[in-house]
């Protein structure tokens, strides 16, 4: 039996082997957080090396149809929407919104919305179309083509396309990441497109979350008037949306001088898309409820002469706070996707197309617009 004295001999012993445990336990939490931050640190510094930063302005991608047809008509039509990369569909959130949702749930689902999507633009019939949240060969969307998809429903028309989210893997949000990231704008033409430039946007965001942030941009297209030395400019656009403001006022800022300049030239310019910006007066029809976690900006007023064209019948987004139902009192709508129209151009109509939001969260928007200087000419001349 052991006494007092080999007892407290043996604890004298053991006590120096938990010294040495905690001691190896603790470099080797150690080791493992220094591992993570190296990990890391090397991360950021692979994904800044390889950060996409296109200059301000450079040629947009061309699709693979093409037209000598110039445009020879009194008017013409332009369609614009805000496709929602075919995956914010009816059934849908967002957790930028207030939702919960990331990523769609399904190859099938986007396939239902984009085939959805081709439809409406096909019927639309428009002289020129331009989208927004085009996904090529993106995680989210399962690596589908969507620019690919859209040309072939619009056959006969011109296409360009312009990035404005192109990252190797995005790491947000932490639970279901975005990973790889490809999308951007796409416009559509009948006619012959002289010309195609993607023109960069002020980015509102700091290193390092500038890195895996989308980089806007406009996609200016320009199109031959035939019978002048004129061309229709038509710039497609999606200005800032989750900043604290400063990156809309910017963005649209730049928009300015580059419409008036186009405009200084004697060119006709139209430029369309999703401002993420209210439209005049529109918050009185739709006010933002308190409930709601995204509020969009406001649009300014315009140089002498240039004009908004929205329609406020309609709303043209709603907010992807919960699947869409319009019978909730926690829905909440927008007008905030329309075009500005120079002086040299009359507006003949302007419609909010009502899709019920089933295949995008975005409504599209057509609008009808003659060239003042055209009117009648053609008449008089056959």
């Amino acid at each position: 039996m052991k006494n007092n004295e080999d007892i407290l001999n043996e604890a004298i012993r053991q006590k120096p082997k938990k010294k040495g445990f905690l001691r190896s336990f603790f470099k080797l939490i150690l080791s493992l957080v220094l591992l993570a931050v190296i990990f890391i640190a090397g991360f950021v510094a692979y994904m800044t090396a390889i950060e996409y930063n296109p200059d301000y302005m450079t040629p947009a991608k061309a699709g693979t149809y093409r037209t000598d047809k110039k445009i020879n008509s009194e008017s013409v039509k332009i369609l614009t929407m805000n496709v929602g990369y075919a995956g914010l569909g009816y059934e849908e959130d967002f957790f930028l919104d207030g939702g919960k949702g990331v990523n769609p749930k399904s190859k099938e689902y986007v396939e239902k919305n984009l085939a959805g999507l081709s439809g409406i633009l096909k019927d639309a019939d428009a002289d020129i179309a331009m989208i927004q949240e085009v996904d090529e060969n993106s995680y989210r969307t399962f690596w589908i083509n969507q620019w690919d998809e859209y040309q072939k429903a619009m056959d006969g028309y011109e296409s360009y396309f312009a990035y404005n989210y192109r990252c190797k893997y995005v790491p947000y949000p932490f639970t279901e990441n975005f990973r790889e990231m490809n999308s951007g704008l796409a416009s559509f033409s009948k006619y012959k497109i002289d010309k195609a430039v993607r023109y960069s946007l002020p980015c509102p965001f700091t290193w390092p979350t500038r890195i895996f942030n989308i980089k806007r941009c406009l996609l200016a297209t320009y199109i031959p008037v035939e019978g002048t030395n004129k061309q229709l400019v038509v710039i497609n656009l999606h200005l800032e949306a989750y900043d604290s403001g400063e990156g809309k006022i910017q963005q649209t800022k730049q928009l300015l001088n580059l419409i008036e300049d186009e405009y200084a030239k004697g060119n006709y310019v139209i430029a369309g898309g999703d401002f993420n910006q209210s439209f005049p007066n529109t918050r009185d029809i739709y006010p933002i409820k308190p409930t709601s976690s995204w509020a969009p900006g406001f649009l300014d007023e315009l140089p002498e002469g240039w004009q908004y064209a929205f329609d406020d019948s309609t709303p043209t987004c709603r907010l992807l706070n919960q699947p869409y139902d319009s019978d909730s009192e926690l829905t909440q709508y927008y007008v905030i996707d329309g075009f500005i129209v120079s002086p040299n151009l009359k507006i003949n109509s302007v419609e909010t197309l009502n899709q019920g939001f089933e295949f995008s969260d975005h409504n599209p928007v057509m609008l009808d617009v003659s060239f003042w200087d055209r009117l009648n000419v053609l008449d008089d001349n056959t």
